[in-house]
């Protein structure tokens, strides 16, 4: 069996190994549910000892805010630094590599758009920001991968991106992704996979490209690479040691559609973004995303991405460091890639969509029993002090992003709801509410610098769009204590609370507008 395959419990064929992968599945959601649950009945029970775990945990928290806001500074200043940089003047003054032995210019770039049924306000974007990019159209192949069940829609307009940008690269190609096959899953790692064996068959061997000489960048279809982008992965795949053994992240940052989306939708957005940014100053704890780029020969080590997944972004990632035996990683590339902000067409709708969003990324809890499982059954081969480590920032990830916003938001307050009359006449009782308040109030400086952030990283104000439309871009930030509670711990306890019932999710198709008009990501 390929434990390095496998998605779920009833995938395994053997018995024993179904139990024990869903019992790994009912781990995650049951250890947050369990917090809550405890938090409660202390907070009834024993009050007392709850607010000083409420106390400590403020403090905590306070803590967390400062050390996080060090790292989001620190990558900010990085962003800042590297997209002013001449990424290619950098390229050309490099030697023979140390790290890949080639020269800059023998890189090719093959880049993936999976799509569903975007229109071409969504896509056209897309191809235009390649070409902006500036690296040279002889050493990039694009593929447009479509889906069938997308219809003759798509069909025409993968026909107008071909007509309008085909020729201006090397090749060009549009994949069709057949629907219906046997044990994929609806959605984008399916479609991905599908469009890189085509590549490989009617481009890569046909004309005998050097796998050793292909780096590989999978797109979500909303995603307009900042110029620079690729002469910026190619620099640093040719000076980081190993750099085959390694993936390249860019930050995402949701600006295509920012000054028309509504207001908790860009904090939603901006907060992922501010995420992203600080795990790429912890290299430790960086996993892939979204949009990212790897190694053609890595891909291939692996036989490409698993077609029964949610998350295909991140478990890329690892089942390559499960398959490279913890000789693998992540390499920050601390450079921006533009995206879209969830949206519709109206504001209740919106919200809904936002909400279904974040519980597919909250889904990413799939990988956590895929990591406990596959250390359980490898144990001899794979490295168990790496691999403890890496469950152990993945679990208090997602714990802490089920469970700490209500702790504080919610939680916090139970002691004097539920712990009657013999709490409420004490000393702490009275003190409880005012050291939380103090401790928030203080922790709030961290909210500010993040609107001071975004400020800074918005695009330049559309015309059409007043003054008032900044200020309340930076106001906008005072509904985040509600929004990581209503966008982010509860979503997120959805999708563990899901994965703990056995009731697995499929790749739900985020709908988007721009300029008014509906698009989906696929």
């Amino acid at each position: 069996m390929n434990y390095l395959k496998i998605s779920k419990a009833s995938d395994l064929v053997i018995k024993k190994d179904r139990r024990l992968y869903r019992l790994l599945e009912i781990l995650p959601g049951g250890f947050s549910w369990a917090t809550l649950i405890i938090l409660v009945l202390f907070s009834w029970l024993k009050p007392v000892w709850a607010a000083y775990f409420i106390i400590g945990f403020d403090v905590y928290w306070l803590l967390l805010v400062i050390y996080l806001g060090i790292h989001l500074f620190a990558a900010y200043i990085g962003i800042k630094k590297n997209v002013k940089i001449d990424w290619r003047e950098k390229c050309e003054k490099l030697p023979m590599n140390v790290g890949s032995n080639l020269n800059w210019s023998e890189v090719v770039q093959l880049v993936i758009f999976p799509t569903y049924d975007e229109s071409l306000e969504v896509i056209r974007p897309s191809f235009e920001g390649l070409i902006r990019d500036g690296y040279p159209a002889d050493k990039m192949i694009v593929v447009l991968a479509i889906e069938e069940r997308a219809g003759a829609e798509a069909k025409a307009r993968a026909r107008v991106i071909e007509r309008e940008f085909g020729f201006k690269f090397k090749h060009f190609l549009v994949t069709v992704h057949p629907d219906n096959l046997a044990g994929e899953l609806k959605g984008k790692g399916a479609n991905q996979t599908w469009a890189a064996k085509q590549v490989k068959i009617q481009i890569i061997d046909k004309f005998n490209y050097n796998y050793d000489k292909i780096l590989i960048s999978v797109f979500d279809m909303d995603t307009v690479v900042i110029s620079g982008y690729f002469f910026c992965l190619t620099h640093k795949f040719l000076t980081v040691k190993n750099p085959y053994r390694a993936s390249y992240q860019p930050i995402p940052i949701y600006h295509n559609n920012i000054w028309q989306a509504p207001f908790f939708s860009r904090v939603a957005a901006s907060s992922n973004t501010f995420w992203q940014m600080m795990q790429q100053i912890r290299q430790e704890k960086l996993a892939t995303y979204s949009s990212h780029s790897m190694t053609w020969r890595a891909l291939l080590d692996i036989d490409f991405w698993s077609t029964n997944m949610v998350s295909e972004d991140s478990r890329i990632f690892w089942h390559c460091y499960c398959y490279y035996r913890g000789d693998y990683r992540v390499e920050p590339l601390y450079f921006p890639v533009s995206m879209d902000v969830c949206m519709d067409l109206t504001v209740w709708q919106t919200i809904k969509n936002l909400y279904k969003q974040q519980r597919r990324w909250g889904w990413g809890v799939e990988n956590l029993p895929y990591l406990m499982f596959n250390t359980i059954k490898e144990r001899k081969t794979l490295p168990i002090g790496k691999m403890i480590n890496k469950i152990l920032v993945q679990f208090y990830g997602f714990h802490s992003w089920a469970t700490n916003s209500l702790i504080i938001g919610i939680v916090g307050w139970l002691p004097m709801i539920l712990g009657g009359n013999n709490f409420n006449v004490t000393v702490l009782s009275s003190n409880l509410p005012a050291v939380s308040r103090t401790l928030m109030i203080v922790a709030m400086v961290g909210m500010i610098f993040s609107a001071i952030i975004s400020t800074i990283l918005l695009p330049k104000r559309p015309s059409q769009y007043s003054f008032i439309k900044s200020i309340i871009m930076v106001l906008q930030w005072l509904i985040l204590p509600i929004s990581i509670i209503i966008f982010g711990a509860i979503p997120g306890l959805e999708a563990q609370t899901r994965m703990m019932l056995g009731k697995y999710m499929g790749f739900w198709v985020t709908p988007k507008a721009r300029k008014g008009i509906m698009n989906n990501e696929s």
